[in-house]
């Protein structure tokens, strides 16, 4: 049995409350809401906090508002982001494929979109760690998959980040000082140790999704269809003209590095565009090449980086009006005999 290591643990009332804490504490506290990524890290002995800072009792971070978009509070449940009527469609399916629904119940948005990011040698027990050395993302000195390599590339894998960068979202993020926003695709960094550029004292209060009137969709390649961390993720969002013109293009994607991100050279293709077949074909292999995943979580790599074009494709063609229903139950199917 893994044990918890020892912790003290605060619950605020207030984000106020909650910064001040964390900037007290410092390096030695740790933010938890639904503490499904957390606590099994906790577990393995990858993270070992003095002090546990809970969200739980923070209503402000439940709060959901309109306006000219759609804010959402960081402390929503994924369940309730499933509930909520006004939840974009690739929002809404991203959410839908994580992990279970018990897990949903407990689990957040800004929970997973903090999510640490995940590799073969590091998502293990203490003891097979200790037995490699441990790896560069915790303990070692050592990158086991890429071993010259002087940066961790440990793999970004939140299903709902790549959708919010689509989506062309922002967060909060609120801290002693003073709060601020960015970009979704701002708050990553693309190294697997350093994975967020959210300050220790900043705490991930809100996602702000403007309104665009964008069509939306996301697709996930995972080996169990029931559940599992993606190995790929792909969200479009286009908005279109009345003559079925794509006006504006927004493609991201996760699972295929350190951090999840915009595709820009295919967003900037498609506008102005119809979604034919040869344009989609054109903007799936810029989509493709832009996928770069390293061998450290499940599947071959270099089949993994093949499949991205057919995904690219498969949101595509759901976007111009395609029926993909069957394409997505066969993509379970075969996911869970896999």
């Amino acid at each position: 049995m893994m044990r918890l290591p020892w912790f003290d643990y605060r619950a605020p009332r207030s984000i106020a409350e909650a910064a001040k804490i964390l900037a007290g504490e410092g390096p030695q506290a740790m933010l938890i809401a639904g503490g499904t990524d957390l606590l099994p890290n906790m577990k393995r002995r990858h993270q070992t906090p003095k002090v546990l800072v809970s969200l739980k009792g923070i209503p402000e971070l439940k709060k959901v508002s309109n306006g000219s978009g759609i804010v959402f509070g960081s402390g929503l449940t994924l369940s309730e982001i499933l509930n909520i009527e006004k939840t974009p469609t690739a929002l809404r399916q991203a959410t839908a494929q994580i992990a279970t629904a018990h897990l949903r119940n407990m689990g957040t948005l800004g929970g997973n979109l903090c999510l640490d990011t995940r590799c073969t040698y590091y998502n293990q027990n203490y003891e097979w760690r200790k037995a490699i050395d441990f790896c560069l993302k915790k303990d070692g000195a050592t990158c086991w998959v890429a071993t010259a390599s002087k940066r961790c590339v440990a793999v970004s894998s939140t299903d709902t980040a790549p959708a919010l960068i689509a989506l062309n979202a922002s967060v909060v993020l609120t801290g002693s000082s003073g709060e601020r926003e960015i970009p979704v695709d701002a708050l990553y960094r693309n190294d697997g140790i350093e994975y967020l550029s959210r300050r220790p004292d900043e705490i991930l209060t809100a996602i702000k999704i403007p309104q665009k009137n964008f069509k939306s969709t996301y697709w996930k390649l995972r080996r169990r269809g029931s559940f599992d961390f993606p190995i790929l993720g792909v969200a479009v969002a286009l908005r279109f003209s009345s003559g079925n013109i794509i006006q504006d293009a927004r493609v991201a994607l996760g699972a295929v590095a350190s951090r999840p991100f915009l595709v820009e050279k295919a967003s900037e293709y498609l506008k102005g565009k119809a979604l034919s077949d040869d344009v989609i074909a054109e903007a799936c292999a810029m989509i493709a090449s832009r996928a770069k995943p390293m061998d450290n979580t499940d599947m071959d790599l270099y089949w993994r980086k093949e499949v991205a074009d057919d995904f690219a494709g498969y949101a595509l063609r759901e976007l111009r009006g395609d029926d993909m229903r069957a394409m997505r139950m066969r993509i379970a199917r075969q996911e869970l005999t896999g």
